[in-house]
């Protein structure tokens, strides 16, 4: 049987793509989430950058009563040693990886690809990115934290050890708290990985200042 397949938002630019963003929304959001940060980018109009925002597929969520919902994977609970759902998420992460091979398969390097992601997508962003084979562009994990990470040190990639992360997370998130952020960063420190780190004055939310950021980031990681 072969595997399903995310449907996907497209946007793509105006002459052929050379590099591309793969943007995974939050717990109940949709693929439509983070269309309005692409003019406030304020990439230049020869641009060449496509973004690829997917669609969680729907599926109970055991925190929330197991009311079906856009969800990468299951989440039993908020405590940071609550148990979770490994098939899911690695589920998702061959999702996700599909996704970045049709990339690849459309002409795209993979050293050009990055993934990004919101919350329970931030989480996708870097679980599926730590692993994948070849050498990605980057990663961007705002306002989440690191799934499964007592396993990344036996299952990471040589190839994605230099990968550059950049992490944003609200000092008043009160749903993935920041010290959980925290602790998936130093994880990662401890695992030689260059984190650039950034917090803000706000809860589960993004801002525009950290949009400056991403943009600066973007910038010098796709510099050709």
């Amino acid at each position: 049987m072969s595997q399903p397949k995310l449907d996907a938002i497209e946007i793509n630019p105006k002459q052929p793509a050379d590099a591309s963003i793969i943007w995974l929304h939050g717990l109940g959001a949709s693929a439509d989430d983070f269309l309005p940060i692409i003019p406030q980018l304020n990439l230049p109009h020869d641009h060449s950058m496509r973004f690829v925002f997917p669609n969680a597929p729907i599926q109970s969520v055991t925190l929330n009563g197991g009311f079906p919902m856009p969800a990468w994977y299951d989440i039993y609970g908020l405590a940071g040693d609550v148990r979770q759902d490994e098939a899911g998420i690695r589920r998702t992460e061959g999702l996700v990886q599909a996704l970045i091979e049709k990339e690849q398969q459309r002409g795209i390097a993979a050293e050009r690809i990055i993934l990004a992601g919101f919350s329970q997508g931030g989480a996708m962003a870097l679980h599926t990115g730590l692993r994948y084979p070849k050498k990605l562009g980057g990663i961007i994990a705002l306002s989440t934290y690191l799934p499964l990470a007592d396993m990344v040190a036996n299952e990471l990639q040589a190839m994605n050890k230099s990968i550059p992360i950049l992490m944003i997370h609200g000092l008043y998130d009160n749903v993935v708290l920041p010290e959980w952020a925290e602790i998936s960063r130093n994880t990662l420190q401890k695992l030689d990985y260059h984190v650039d780190w950034h917090t803000f004055e706000m809860a589960h939310s993004f801002c525009q200042e950290e949009l400056s950021v991403i943009v600066n980031w973007l910038q010098q990681v796709l510099k050709s």
